[in-house]
């Protein structure tokens, strides 16, 4: 009997120790498999929304739910890419055309800014003008980086809408290889994770809308180069909280730069203000109170999925904290006991007899 469990032991460790390598190996499909996933059951409740629309006595399947969402967003993605894009290359071709004339301007203007009076302006002359003979040949051969990159942003989508499609049979597949008296418990529990990560969803959609909004109405008045384009970047990049407004910010302070400090000002000014009523009152108001999550949980997520994967593991990371927080909650932390009033000597006496 013993030998036989010695067996069974040895096959199982060397069993999860070659899982765990070959996981090793394939992290990469695992985790576009994880964020499909994810975005799949984050962009439950919009299907179910969809298929709560009623025209008479007919109301949408979940198919064709999930098709009408498909199509609405490939229908706002080809306008960015139709109306915002071109105008923007048009504009990134000439920059780079005048890059060897504009930046010894742009540097004699850093050089005004107080303790900028030491800066090499030579040496990063020479490093522009590098740059802009090198940025071709870098595009060129970065293009097979970028291709890959898209066949795994398409892979993604098709795999969400599967996931969207077949979810629940391989939801319940998944249940069964937990034994049956754990199979409920654990069924409750990711029904409320599934409940919350959809909230944060709705939460983030409603950050983007404000920042995209604001951030477009502000470039317009400043006359900002691609205004719209920029408000637009604001709006979709702020789905990855935090970084994501910072890189679409630092992008416009690099174009603002181009034309005036003035403009340069506006933007930073607008951010400033604009970031400490997101921090102080908008993201407590709609994120924290739609997933239960503390503002220092949400950062430390972020930067923890940034460490392990870039920006996809940032954009994931807050539903992720989210279904991590559920499954805590409920199998970890240990509820603090019931402090019962005084008693009295005969009761004490009673319970150590």
């Amino acid at each position: 009997m013993k030998s036989r469990t010695l067996r069974s032991d040895i096959v199982f460790t060397f069993s999860l120790a070659l899982a765990l390598i070959l996981a090793w190996y394939v992290r990469n499909v695992l985790l576009l498999i994880y964020v499909s996933a994810l975005f799949a059951v984050v962009l439950t409740p919009v299907v179910k929304g969809i298929m709560k629309v009623r025209i008479g006595r007919w109301s949408p399947g979940r198919g064709v739910a999930i098709l009408v969402l498909v199509v609405v967003v490939a229908g706002f993605a080809t306008m960015f890419f139709i109306f915002a894009l071109p105008p923007v290359a048009r504009d990134l071709r000439e920059f780079i055309s005048e890059l060897p004339t504009r930046g010894p301007q742009l540097l004699a203007r850093i050089r005004k800014i107080p303790l900028m009076q030491r800066l090499d302006v030579n040496s990063l002359n020479t490093r522009i003008q590098d740059f802009a003979a090198n940025f071709a040949t870098y595009i060129f051969l970065s293009a097979k980086h970028w291709a890959s990159k898209l066949f795994d942003i398409i892979t993604g989508i098709v795999l969400t809408v599967y996931f969207m499609l077949e979810g629940e049979k391989a939801y319940h597949w998944m249940l069964s290889f937990f034994p049956v008296e754990m199979r409920q418990r654990l069924d409750k529990t990711l029904v409320r994770a599934e409940a919350r990560m959809g909230q944060w969803l709705l939460g983030q959609g409603a950050l983007m809308l404000i920042l995209g909004t604001c951030s477009t109405i502000v470039f317009v008045a400043l006359h900002l180069r691609y205004a719209y384009a920029l408000g637009v970047l604001m709006g979709l990049f702020n789905i990855i909280p935090i970084a994501g407004a910072i890189i679409t910010v630092s992008l416009a302070l690099m174009v603002a730069a181009i034309d005036s400090w003035g403009r340069v000002l506006g933007v930073a000014i607008f951010y400033a203000i604009y970031a400490q009523l997101e921090t102080s009152f908008l993201t407590p108001r709609i994120m924290q109170s739609r997933v239960d999550l503390p503002g220092l949980a949400i950062i430390i997520a972020l930067m923890l999925g940034a460490a392990l994967d870039g920006v996809r593991g940032a954009l994931v990371a807050v539903p992720t904290a989210v279904l991590v927080a559920v499954l805590l909650d409920e199998y970890a932390v240990q509820s603090e006991p019931v402090i019962c009033g005084p008693r009295s000597l005969s009761e004490v006496e009673n319970l150590h007899s």
